[in-house]
């Protein structure tokens, strides 16, 4: 049975940077697929246009929320830490310990 995960990467900036963040969280979902995980990363779902919007702030607490909630069903938050964590990042890292699931701190290059 595969292990469900929450994944955690950067995701806001400048325009530049969120896609940037994104071609990233991209390689991480591969790279939870490729040790036989299933990872959920609510920040590239929610983020799609017509979905939520980031910049708004109302919407962007509620994808975090939403995303968090779906924590509740997987084993572990994984955390891709090569480009820095971020403040939304250790809310999911937060949301984690509170909720007793397990959190592992990975990097792309296997470091």
């Amino acid at each position: 049975m595969k292990v469900l995960v929450i994944l955690e990467s950067p995701y806001a900036g400048d325009e530049h940077t969120i896609r940037a963040n994104v071609e990233y969280a991209k390689r991480c979902m591969r790279d939870c697929f490729m040790r036989g995980e299933f990872p959920f990363a609510s920040h590239l779902l929610y983020t799609q246009d017509g979905i939520l919007d980031d910049e708004n702030k109302e919407e962007r607490k509620l994808g975090i929320e939403a995303g968090l909630s779906w924590g509740r069903f997987a084993a572990k938050t994984v955390v891709y830490v090569d480009l820095g964590i971020t403040k939304g990042m250790k809310q999911g890292m937060e949301n984690a310990r509170i909720m007793k699931r397990e959190i592992e701190l990975r990097c792309l290059d296997g470091k």
